[in-house]
């Protein structure tokens, strides 16, 4: 949010030679983060008042023109200019030698220089209102005008800012630091809070009395979402240009000005953060309604978006139906027109989880629906409406109120806290006096009394709609009041009796860097909840997944119950760019699960779930090697990380899953994950069009970490070991772990036999049906004597032998 200094100041006297710095860290270490303060001023260095005094023709072009003009610096300067509504003693806008501009408002800053023109020297330039970026105070239809300020009266030679009063200073405060601070959403409540800090004193509002008129027929239907509505009828008005004052205002902080009645309700907004809205009076048939949406209605709004409305949303209403989404903006049936002569001001309350809820629903979130969903106070109205009808009074003199209504339904409670004051100095560190603590707290606004054990206090409207409610919110009014750097550091005194082992948490981050350094695939980070698409792809069912009530967007409804449909969606994304690549993400996931409570009554109750997943990807004729790859992670995954060791076995499909390549992952006898082949179906269904993609997701909450290390230390050999590979044939059906465990049973202290290992396995036309061809590589190798080529020929053929009996293997040996 974008706060004017100047501004600040019509509501505390803040010294002209404050320090900014000072300000900005005063404000940011007890209020809210200033992110930035900007010299509105400096903008213009360099651009200047200039008065034409000829106007030429250029002798080389005919749509450029040679102008001289009185920059205040006792030269006449020439300057070729383009402008189309260029005239002698016309004041207009020099950016002399060394400023920037934007040329026609597009791109970066320019630095201006002297140069030619189609031949002729040109001094500086004339600039449009959008070169210096000032088009929504000077708007035009002609894309070619110049920005005439001769109304301004300036003097040559005067610095822009200072012509058009833009010597201001710009906070750039953080939202995020005041979400929960409904009364800092504008001017006033800052010029507050500068008020309490440096004990200044504030601008009281003198309150309307509404003069003796018929009543304005209004009805709230639910109290609830509208405590307060204020409606004023007000005639002899007319659409015309607000004060130039006013609009720079509304400029300088980020809006643009309209028209006098629709930049009064602006600027009150921005100055006391309570929204205003103006209804053209000839388009409201008879009174005003406050009511929930009926089944089936639509409205169409300002921004021209036509809404078919829930029933949940709150509108504004008048006989013949809805002509405002309450809270939000304004329909098009309402709005201030040409002609619009009479209107009804409304000044209201609407709660703000309602508001938040319509804006969201709708994606159209507005200045005034921002401020409406931090919860503003009711009585905030009544500051309102004394400065939007001393607004009208200035500016439509003849002006007359014709019709009044306040209808305060539902009255807002000031919280009241009882705080121990032993508590509080504990809490604080030290003793503040009461006396201190009063006033602190009393430039704030609260109403403070003691008794000898106790403070009571009163919190004023503007703090009593959620932002203060307990004593910790008072503990930290007080400390933060009394300066957080006045508090005297003390050192923590703890004592450590032994080592803390996380040993889960330790595993997460060693499977992590296993994945990443050891494997070499990249960790990614989504978003927890999933697009419809891809639940719809790789889930294929929402039955257990959560919904979310208020979704991010209308195609991301749910919260993740795994984390493929991600996964997969990034597969989409990078097989853009890359056509080999692996990818992983560790996350919390979330599930409806049914729940036996102790009344042997079932309910569905939310779980939540750490998991680690991947997605290999790689073109289709890669998929063998691609299923492997992935499959030797998990194999190794036990080994690299010190944990309890995974089993495969094929008990259950995973649904998203190839109809062969695929095996459940089980650690015991307990199914914690699934590896597969994403299958075709699932594979077009998620737009991955081009490469086949493995799967994996890990239930990282059931793995089981080994409490201490259990690395057995070995010698090396002291006498050379040989690799001996042995090609054999073997029925399709048996798997690599039997012809490994087989081969091992030669193992023993008698035998040379040290390990076995996997090299390939081959299918093709040499090959008979129904058969596989495996080599297997035998280390052979003794822990006394290096062997001879014999010893080592009887090992391989005892290891064939066993394999030859016991798996009816056929040696290709002969």
């Amino acid at each position: 949010m974008k706060l004017s200094l100047n501004w600040i100041r019509d509501y505390v006297a803040i010294p002209e030679d404050f320090d900014l710095k000072q300000l900005a860290f005063d404000l940011t270490m007890s209020t809210v983060e200033v992110e930035g303060v900007e010299e509105l001023a400096r903008r213009f260095d360099g651009i200047v008042v200039g008065k034409i005094l000829e106007v030429n023709p250029h002798p080389n072009a005919d749509k450029l023109r040679v102008c001289k003009v009185d920059t205040g610096d006792g030269t006449l300067h020439d300057i070729v200019c383009g402008g189309s509504n260029l005239e002698v003693d016309q004041l207009v806008v020099v950016a002399c030698p060394g400023s920037f501009v934007r040329w026609h408002g597009e791109g970066d800053l320019v630095e201006i220089k002297n140069t030619k023109l189609r031949g002729v020297a040109s001094y500086g330039m004339i600039c449009a209102a959008v070169e210096v970026g000032l088009h929504d105070l000077f708007p035009t239809e002609d894309d070619h005008g110049i920005m005439d300020i001769t109304s301004f009266g300036a003097a040559p030679g005067t610095p822009l800012a200072k012509a058009l009063d833009l010597d201001d200073v710009i906070l750039e405060i953080d939202n995020k630091s005041m979400t929960n601070r409904p009364d800092l959403w504008g001017h006033y409540g800052i010029a507050r809070e500068i008020s309490a800090l440096y004990d200044l004193p504030l601008k009281i509002f003198e309150p309307y009395i509404p003069e003796a008129v018929e009543a304005f027929p209004i009805e709230i239907e639910d109290a609830d979402r509208c405590p307060r509505y204020i409606g004023v009828k007000m005639e002899g008005l007319s659409v015309k240009p607000s004060p130039f004052e006013m609009q720079t205002r509304i400029w300088r902080v980020g809006m643009r000005p309209i028209n006098a009645l629709v930049d009064v309700t602006n600027y009150v907004m921005l100055a006391l953060g309570q929204p205003t809205h103006a209804f053209d009076a000839d388009n409201i048939s008879d009174k005003i309604i406050v009511r929930r949406a009926k089944a089936g209605e639509e409205l169409q709004l300002l921004n021209d978006k036509k809404l078919a409305l829930s029933e949940d949303d709150l509108v504004i209403a008048d006989s013949e139906g809805a002509v405002a989404l309450a809270g939000v903006m304004g329909g098009v049936k309402d709005s201030i027109h040409d002609t619009t002569e009479s209107v009804i001001l409304e000044v209201a309350n609407f709660e703000s989880t309602g508001v938040r809820r319509t804006a969201l629903r709708y994606d159209n979130r507005t200045e005034a629906s921002s401020r409406y969903e931090k919860a503003v106070d009711p009585e905030r109205c009544d500051l309102a409406l004394s400065m939007t009808m001393e607004f009208f009074k200035a500016l439509y003199p003849d002006m007359k109120v014709t019709a009044f209504a306040d209808s305060y339904v539902k009255k807002l409670t000031k919280k009241e806290i009882d705080v121990e004051l032993s508590w509080l100095d504990r809490r604080l560190g030290k003793r503040i006096p009461n006396e201190e603590v009063s006033k602190k707290l009393g430039l704030l606004g609260f109403e403070v009394s003691f008794t000898d054990t106790h403070m009571h206090i009163v919190v004023p409207t503007w703090r009593s709609t959620g932002d203060v409610g307990i004593k910790a919110d008072i503990m930290e009014e007080v400390a933060r009041m009394y300066g957080y750097e006045n508090f005297e550091p003390t050192p923590i005194v703890t004592s450590f009796e032994g080592t803390i082992n996380q040993l889960d948490i330790d595993l997460v981050r060693k499977i992590k860097e296993y994945l990443a350094i050891r494997c070499g695939m990249q960790e990614i980070f989504t978003y927890p909840w999933m697009s419809d698409e891809f639940v719809a792809a790789i889930l294929q069912s929402t039955e257990g997944v959560l919904k979310l009530s208020t979704p991010p967007s209308p195609t991301e409804s749910y919260i993740r119950s795994s984390l493929l449909p991600n996964l997969c969606r990034a597969v989409v994304k990078n097989e853009r760019y890359y056509t080999e690549f692996s990818i992983f993400e560790e996350a919390q996931i979330f599930r409806n699960e049914n729940y036996q409570s102790k009344y042997d009554e079932k309910e569905l109750l939310p779980t939540q779930e750490r998991h680690i997943a991947g997605a290999f990807a790689a073109p289709s004729d890669k998929m063998k090697d691609l299923y492997l790859t992935a499959k030797g992670v998990i194999e190794n995954m036990s080994r690299f990380t010190h944990m309890e060791g995974f089993t495969f076995k094929r008990e259950e499909k995973p649904v998203w899953a190839d109809e062969t390549v695929w095996l459940n992952i089980y650690l015991g006898d307990t199914k914690i994950g699934d590896l597969a082949l994403l299958s075709k179906k699932a594979s077009l269904a998620s737009g991955i069009k081009n490469l086949a993609t493995v799967l994996f997701e890990i239930n990282t909450d059931a793995l089981k970490p080994f409490k201490s290390r259990t690395n057995v230390f070995s010698h090396l050999a002291e006498y050379p070991t040989i690799e001996y590979d042995v090609s054999l044939l073997f029925d399709t059906d048996i798997k690599w772990e039997q012809i490994r465990a087989t081969a091992l049973k030669k193992k023993n202290n008698q035998s040379y036999l040290k390990d076995v290992a996997f090299v390939d396995e081959y299918k093709g036309a040499q090959v008979p049906a129904g058969k596989k061809s495996v080599t297997v590589r035998l280390t052979i190798g003794a822990n006394d004597k290096t062997l001879t080529s014999g010893e080592i020929e009887s090992c391989a053929n005892g290891v064939v032998k066993i394999l030859v009996k016991e798996l009816k293997a056929e040696s290709r040996m002969k």
